[in-house]
């Protein structure tokens, strides 16, 4: 054998013995062994980013999260912060979250206000009665609320921190609301900041923050509110001679998380994100609270006079800007208020045998605040609320205080029960005025008198809300019902062309519409009038409104809600010959003008009304109502009344009742259901009711009532023949 074979085979026996060597059994395998042969996980890397400086309380929080972060998951989360805008100005780093190439950002609610106007919610001033009760909020059922919205902007809410309340700074004192009469005030921009001012006699100037400092010290404002953080870190008390501690707004942060980028982590992750960003929330507000001791010590030592309002001084300004919340309750959301008036006040309980106090008697709204119709709802409310009012002026009911209490069932049927049932536990409750949506109430109305609950309907306009075989009845309505609006339109749809189509949305209402057209359309001459039905939400709509638009009918009766409304009215815009559009009441519930101003420039859009503005030049008691109205919710010159119909149906309803409680001489909701029926006179903002309801007649509007109208370059509803 030569030593070359031997050779060969040496080195293919030690091949074979160190391979042999290097493959333990699987019983003879170490927990160490096995974590050397596992894969290294790759930390999966995540920027963080705000507005505020390395040494706030913001940054020292959102570096306990990144810590946190790291260590919960072991490492596969590795989290960067950039404090004072290093990735860029706020509205920067907002877009950048939006589309993903940021992952987590702070911001502030003022910054977030423009997209989402419900993040004002903390600056409504004086609105909250403490610390704690705002943190209630913000960390309860509204602040969920308020959270959930921001995924209409591809954003995910984990969680409220803070930069602090807001606090006033002068040079002249301020403990009083009179005190800032006259005054200059610098503000952000904000309508409702600045309207929280000028409804205290200042004068609210826009300035931009960095340049505020200059403007107060060359004396262009004589004053400002800020955090401490905010006014220490700016020097703004170098400039200012009196500093009044009053809590009365709230600079919250609102600390987001991209929604692409959260979607792409395991749930393990998310759950990590979240759970730490919220538990870190109380130790953030402690720490913002802990450094503004030290802050009002640097400011008093620059010689400024500090005072901080008392609990008397408070209530004066609570009182002064009491309206600010309703006046802005479209923008920041009459769900978040209606939910935060019903935590504040979650039941009505009886007074005690004896007892002084008195609790008040309680109407509720049960309404769509939140989806679609929330306009609607908010209208309908602020009618109810406007009567209370007025109720109350005049001495109450039974020598009694009246409330209303609101709850949002969101378009939901199965939440609109639930409401119902919380209501009726309410001892001192008169009755309930529904919302917008006919198939909601419909699935209430057994409920409705199982519960012997009077139900008033200001708005609901299917047939089967009164027409539902229930005796003695518990429903009461004023309101464009189906059988009065559909044969309206048909009228005025047929003056416009000899061959229409009737366009139906595939729903209780809709046929409830079709009930009330059949009759009349098999009388007239076969083939003048079409009908064709859609299915809410199907992308085939469009595909329909061509053909329709393509074929023999020179007009169009349209029932639909307000979404689909407006879907239909733009894709008829875009028709080559658009035909005109006779819709029923349903698209003024929403914010209709808004989304379809271009398109109305091609589409003849009118639609029934029972009501309008300009009747008030003749009508007093509609004029007197638009007065109130505009002075009690801040409207301006001739700025339009959102939903006029709802709040004058909802005001009229709610002072039948008032009347009939009178009449009754008692609060007992069953014998306020007779007197209701037995009603002789009431001088209403619609019209004069001369016996509004009957025991065979529930509805009180009728056909003279109703109108033909349309929207004017500016969105308002006017006359249209």
């Amino acid at each position: 054998m030569s030593i070359f074979v031997v050779l060969v085979l040496g080195a293919l026996f030690v091949l074979w013995w160190s391979g042999r060597d290097a493959q333990p059994s699987p019983s003879s395998a170490s927990p160490a062994s096995e974590k050397a042969l596992s894969p290294v996980i790759e930390a999966r890397q995540l920027r963080l980013g705000l507005n505020i400086a390395a040494d706030s309380a913001l940054h020292a929080a959102a570096v306990k999260f990144a810590e946190q972060v790291g260590e919960r998951s072991a490492g596969r989360l590795q989290v960067l912060v950039f404090p004072d805008q290093q990735l860029g100005s706020d509205d920067q780093m907002l877009e950048m979250a939006r589309n993903g190439t940021l992952d987590l950002v702070l911001t502030p609610t003022a910054k977030l206000s423009s997209a989402i106007p419900a993040m004002q919610y903390a600056d409504l001033p004086f609105y909250f009665s403490s610390r704690e009760e705002l943190y209630a909020m913000l960390d309860g059922e509204p602040g969920r609320l308020l959270l959930s919205k921001l995924t209409a902007i591809d954003l995910v809410g984990l969680t409220f921190w803070e930069n602090g309340f807001k606090q006033f700074t002068a040079n002249t004192p301020i403990r009083h609301p009179e005190d800032f009469a006259r005054l200059r005030i610098r503000t952000m921009k904000s309508r409702i900041i600045a309207d929280q001012f000028e409804k205290l006699g200042a004068k609210a100037i826009p300035i931009d923050f960095h340049a505020t400092y200059k403007a107060l010290a060359d004396g262009a404002v004589d004053g400002q509110e800020n955090p401490l953080v905010a006014i220490v870190g700016m020097r703004f008390h170098e400039v200012q001679k009196h500093l009044t501690l009053s809590n009365h707004a709230y600079l919250a942060y609102v600390f987001s998380v991209s929604k692409s980028v959260f979607e792409s982590l395991p749930p393990d992750l998310r759950e990590i994100i979240q759970r730490t960003a919220q538990e870190l929330t109380v130790w953030e507000r402690a720490e913002t609270l802990r450094r503004e001791a030290r802050l009002i010590e640097t400011i008093r030592a620059a010689g400024v006079t500090i005072h901080t309002l008392t609990p008397e001084e408070r209530l004066e300004f609570k009182n002064a800007l009491a309206p600010t919340a309703d006046k802005f309750g479209f923008e920041v959301g009459y769900d978040l208020l209606m939910k935060t008036d019903e935590l504040r006040y979650p039941r009505q309980e009886v007074a005690a045998p004896g007892s002084r106090r008195v609790s008040p008697l309680v109407m509720g709204v049960d309404a769509d605040f939140s989806m679609r119709s929330a306009q609607g709802g908010g209208a309908i409310y602020r009618g109810v609320q406007l009567a209370v009012e007025e109720i109350n002026a005049g001495g109450g009911l039974l020598g009694v205080p009246l409330r209303v209490i609101g709850r949002d069932h969101a378009t939901s049927s199965q939440i609109g029960r639930q409401n119902l049932e919380h209501f009726a536990a309410v001892p001192s409750l008169l009755g309930v005025v529904g919302g917008v949506q006919t198939a909601v109430i419909m699935d209430e109305i057994e409920d409705i008198h199982r519960l012997k609950i009077p139900f008033l309907i200001p708005w609901g306009t299917g047939q089967s809300l009164t027409e539902h075989g229930l005796r003695p009845s518990y429903t009461f309505r004023i309101a464009v019902t189906d059988n009065l609006a559909a044969p309206f339109l048909l009228e005025r749809a047929l003056r416009a062309s000899p061959h229409v189509v009737v366009l139906l949305e595939r729903s209780a209402w809709g046929r409830s519409n079709h009930d009330a057209l059949k009759p009349l359309i098999d009388k007239l001459p076969a083939g003048q009038v079409d009908i064709e039905w859609f299915n809410v939400g199907d992308a085939g709509t469009e595909t329909k409104v061509h053909v329709l638009a393509e074929g023999r009918a020179g007009a169009m009766i349209l029932i639909a809600n307000v979404l689909e409304s407006q879907k239909i009215v733009q894709t008829m815009a875009r028709q080559e010959k658009p035909l005109p559009i006779f819709a029923h009441v349903a698209l003024t519930g929403g914010d209709f003008w808004t989304n379809t101003q271009v398109a109305l420039k091609r589409v003849d859009l009118r639609f029934v009304q029972s009501i309008l503005m300009a009747d008030a030049d003749t009508h007093p008691g509609l004029r007197k109502f638009v007065q109130r109205y505009r002075e009690r919710y801040s409207l301006q010159g001739d700025e339009m009344i959102p939903s006029l119909i709802a709040s004058v149906h909802a005001y009229d309803l709610t002072h039948l009742l008032a009347r009939a409680v009178r009449q009754a001489g008692s609060a007992d909701r069953i014998a306020v259901r007779n007197a209701l029926e037995a009603l002789r006179f009431h001088s209403g903002v619609l019209r004069d009711y001369k016996s509004p309801f009957t025991a065979d007649r529930h509805d009180a509007l009728e056909r003279a009532q109703l109108r033909l109208a349309r929207f004017d370059a500016r969105g308002r509803i006017v006359a249209a023949e």
